[in-house]
């Protein structure tokens, strides 16, 4: 199957592994939730489909997933940066019957040949019964 690239400009075999780490085929891991065909049912498994929206350079979905009180207007993604694998390290909460949770990880990237890393212990809500990303706690 041909690769086509991904507004990160890395390429993506549309079949290929899901970037979120899981290891299932992206088609069904994470694509039927960017295509708004399914929910995230933890504050975890939004936490995986959002970074692989970000891999794959989906902004639509990015902005979807995100609360109303703190979403951008808008979302332009660096198309030098290659989002490359995701380490969840802890979760509390964010389950089937909470409201509310949070999602500790790092993001590995690549940018201008070099690799980076971003840590973030983000919180998660579900608004209108959704779970949404909400912020990154301080520290």
């Amino acid at each position: 199957m041909a690769k086509r690239p991904t507004r990160g400009g890395a390429p993506r075999d549309p079949a290929g592994p899901c970037p979120c780490g899981t290891g299932q085929p992206y088609p069904q891991c994470c694509g039927p939730t960017h295509r708004g065909e399914a929910d995230a049912s933890t504050a975890e498994a939004l936490m995986r489909s959002r970074f692989s929206a970000f891999a794959v350079g989906d902004t639509t979905y990015l902005l979807r997933s995100w609360h109303s009180s703190t979403r951008p207007a808008r979302l332009h993604l660096d198309p030098g940066q290659r989002w490359t694998r995701l380490e969840i390290l802890d979760a509390e909460r964010g389950g089937l019957f909470d409201s509310t949770g949070t999602v500790a990880f790092r993001a590995h990237y690549r940018q201008a040949g070099r690799p980076g890393t971003l840590a973030e212990h983000s919180r998660f809500t579900r608004e209108d019964g959704h779970w949404v990303y909400l912020d990154a706690l301080p520290g």
